[in-house]
């Protein structure tokens, strides 16, 4: 099956920090993969490199065959429009309503009445279980689960290729995490897109990941299906699904370079 996401080599430094060191992954169409590995070693980072917002230092990033390195200007802008992404922190914009938000990708470059904009937004905050009332608040009138999900209603509102999930769960209780987790799986599956999240959760992989890669030492250094996630024989593996202190994942990992994921 030809790889709807492919990279080779991908390689990206922050001054003599090497964060990536020639990370290579597949991700097939309709295909859910979950990259883990601990704080600071890289994966926010290559999510940025994948989607165009650090350049790489080497490597290539392949979406259906058509290289995604070097791209600037409309080439990128046409890229990204193929993209929907979930940030960690939700980044919405606080000057706007939930409807605003939501439908905010869906104004470029067309001409669009707001009438219709609020009434498509208010369908798609249905799709993540949010009422038309939110359509009207502000992002910080809103708790922080349901700022997640309306993040996630504006990820998916148009119709992207691809879903790119940053720590979907982080600073929600355990509770809203599994609202998260089973939206996240059920949305993708409803829009037959493919989907990358990156998470140190491990109730996340397990609800979301077809697949898992573990990051670690810069690269890719196991990737199975979920369900061999106990019987990987990787070390790196076998410490970061038990939350052990010894291993080969040391202190200096989550330390080092932690602003950069």
């Amino acid at each position: 099956m030809t790889a709807k996401l492919a990279l080779r080599g991908v390689a990206k430094s922050f001054g003599e920090k090497r964060v990536l060191d020639g990370v290579d992954l597949d991700v097939h169409p309709r295909e859910s993969v979950v990259v883990i590995g601990a704080s600071g070693t890289g994966k926010s980072v290559l999510l940025k490199c994948v989607l165009g917002l650090l350049p790489c230092d080497a490597g290539s990033i392949r979406l259906d065959g058509e290289e995604l390195v070097g791209l600037t200007g409309r080439a990128l802008a046409a890229a990204r429009a193929r993209f929907g992404m979930l940030f960690q922190g939700g980044a919405l914009f606080d000057s706007l309503p939930v409807w605003r938000n939501v439908t905010f990708a869906l104004t470029a470059g067309q001409a669009i009445r707001g009438s219709e904009l609020r009434a498509r937004a208010i369908d798609e905050l249905a799709r993540v279980g949010l009422g038309a009332e939110v359509a009207d608040l502000r992002p910080s009138e809103l708790s922080g689960g349901m700022q997640k999900r309306v993040a996630l209603a504006r990820a998916i509102a148009a119709r992207p290729e691809i879903l790119f999930f940053d720590e979907p769960t982080t600073g929600l209780d355990p509770v809203m995490a599994e609202v998260i987790n089973r939206l996240i799986r059920e949305q993708v599956t409803a829009l037959g897109a493919t989907a990358v999240t990156i998470t140190h959760d491990m109730a996340s992989v397990r609800k979301v990941a077809d697949r898992v890669a573990m990051l670690a030492e810069g690269r890719i250094v196991w990737e199975g299906p979920v369900g061999a996630l106990e019987s990987s024989g990787s070390a790196h593996v076998h410490q970061f699904v038990h939350g052990l202190a010894e291993g080969p994942i040391g202190l200096g990992t989550s330390l080092g370079i932690s602003q950069k994921g």
